[in-house]
């Protein structure tokens, strides 16, 4: 078994005894680099290894920042400063996710205001679901104690399903490539964009209204195209002109970081992994198989490595199996184009089927199906079933990266309030429409009730049993693998809905 490791540079405390973790260093470096280097040398410094890696209106944005910065402490804006962490580099970092938090308040309420002409959405409801995506525990998590700017990146993408809903088509466009400029993660549900603003605003129908293939684009395409090529010149325009295109693509997309992040993200390849160390450790007291590094899949580090038992896989492997998986929602799409809430679901499942399917996955794209879908939960008993599911396992996965003892109490609490507000609403919701039944099973109620079991294993058990330090990765196994059985579950039952409504 080859093995490449790249170590993992470990969290440490800020000044008010919290865990800060790479990602706040990620960003305060990124910041020193746009402030204090001329544009060429941006996506070409590593004197932290933390280099910039996302597209350059994000680069834009952090040196938007660091002209600010540099009037709370200059010193977070010295490249060479690595892990600096002030009391005002905390707040000043801190204060710009509370800022950016604002576009993702707007960019809610116009999405709402849009399922409130498709509902009967009364006003205590509006504010009530409002509060539950707003106030997404695993968002909050990730953003404000982890540290990243989800909330102003799901801003831009709730704003372009805003203005699709509103049948704006052009502008829904325009912010969606501002978001792939952003973050290029978001290429995992550009397909349900190709589909419908192709649909719509490119392809001629005939009098039985099938698509005429050799006909004229319709005059729209025109401005939908020049929308896509101002926006994608005006963030890539000037490293095409340096000569740098192929250097920035390199850091966007580093195919050699391997299968899986170092926190296995809880999709298919979390069970393929595991099953993979079950069948090799079975092998060993078999006889069947030779002496291996035992730990090459279980340390928690980023690598590149080889499965033992199964089938090595290959970023073609999952290229081509996430394409396999989406066609039949985008299919379904092109079909029903006229409906933009058939759009919202096939976006849903784009990034559902990338995350179960994707070549290195973060547990944090998770988040990329659950906002989506929150705005479908009250469009169906079994969207509001499957969404209720996912909520809950989607912001138990994001535990093992807020880790330290003095916030389990926090994470804890978050998770256990909103899943209860959640309940509460759309159980009132649906008892207003007489049927008062439950829409979550015996075995989905126990599935979710077993979360509590897994919590107090990698809590106390697993430390009792004195498995921390000849196993150390086995809680986090443990939690992407059960996480991994009920995302699956929901992605099978969502999709089955979505292809027959």
């Amino acid at each position: 078994m080859t093995t490449k490791i790249k170590n993992l540079q470990a969290p440490y405390l800020d000044h008010y005894g919290y865990c800060v973790s790479t990602d706040f260093e990620v960003h305060r470096n990124w910041l020193a680099i746009t402030y204090s280097l001329p544009v060429k040398e941006w996506y070409k410094n590593d004197i932290s290894q933390w280099t910039l890696d996302y597209p350059p209106l994000f680069a834009l944005f952090e040196f938007i920042f660091s002209l600010f910065a540099q009037y709370f402490d200059e010193k977070m804006l010295i490249i060479e400063n690595l892990n600096y962490k002030s009391k005002m580099t905390v707040l000043f970092q801190r204060l710009t996710v509370v800022f950016t938090d604002l576009l993702f308040a707007y960019s809610i309420k116009e999405c709402l205001n849009e399922l409130r002409k498709k509902i009967d959405l009364k006003q205590s409801n509006f504010h009530l679901i409002f509060i539950i995506i707003f106030g997404n525990a695993g968002l909050l998590l990730v953003d404000h104690i982890h540290f990243q700017y989800n909330g102003f990146l799901f801003g831009v993408l709730l704003l372009s399903i805003a203005r699709i809903l509103q049948r704006r088509n052009l502008e829904g466009a325009f912010w969606f490539c501002v978001l792939l400029n952003l973050k290029h993660i978001y290429l995992y549900i550009a397909p349900a964009y190709f589909v419908y603003l192709y649909r719509m605003e490119c392809a001629r129908e005939n009098n039985t209204g099938k698509v005429k293939w050799l006909s004229l684009p319709k005059r729209n395409c025109i401005s939908l195209a020049s929308i896509v090529i101002f926006v994608f010149l005006v963030s890539f325009g000037p490293f095409i002109a340096l000569g740098q295109l192929q250097q920035v693509l390199f850091r966007l997309f580093p195919f050699k970081r391997g299968l899986c992040h170092s926190y296995w993200a809880p999709n298919l390849w979390a069970l393929y992994n595991f099953m993979d160390k079950f069948l090799t450790v079975l092998g060993l007291k078999l006889g069947y198989v030779a002496d291996v590094n035992r730990g090459s899949m279980t340390s928690g580090l980023v690598k590149e490595y080889e499965h033992t038992i199964l089938p090595s896989i290959a970023p073609i492997h999952t290229f081509l199996l996430t394409v396999i998986t989406m066609l039949p929602c985008l299919l379904k799409l092109w079909k029903s184009s006229n409906n933009p809430w058939q759009f919202v679901r096939s976006l849903t499942m784009c990034g559902f089927c990338s995350f179960l399917f994707g070549w290195h996955v973060h547990e944090k794209a998770i988040l990329l199906i659950i906002l989506p879908l929150s705005l479908l939960s009250l469009l169906s008993r079994e969207e509001t079933k499957y969404f209720t599911i996912l909520n809950v396992i989607s912001q138990y996965s994001l535990f093992p990266l807020i880790f330290t003892p003095e916030e389990t109490v926090l994470k804890v609490t978050a998770l256990l309030l909103h899943s209860s507000l959640l309940f509460s609403l759309l159980e009132k919701y649906w008892r207003s429409r007489f049927k008062p039944s439950s829409f979550l099973n015996m075995y989905e109620l126990l599935y979710i009730l077993g979360l509590l079991f897994v919590f107090l294993y990698n809590q106390f058990i697993h430390h009792l049993l004195g498995l921390h330090i000849s196993l150390p990765f086995l809680p986090l196994m443990i939690t992407s693998v059960y996480c991994s059985i009920g995302i699956l579950y929901c992605w099978f039952g969502l999709y089955k809905f979505m292809l027959n409504i």
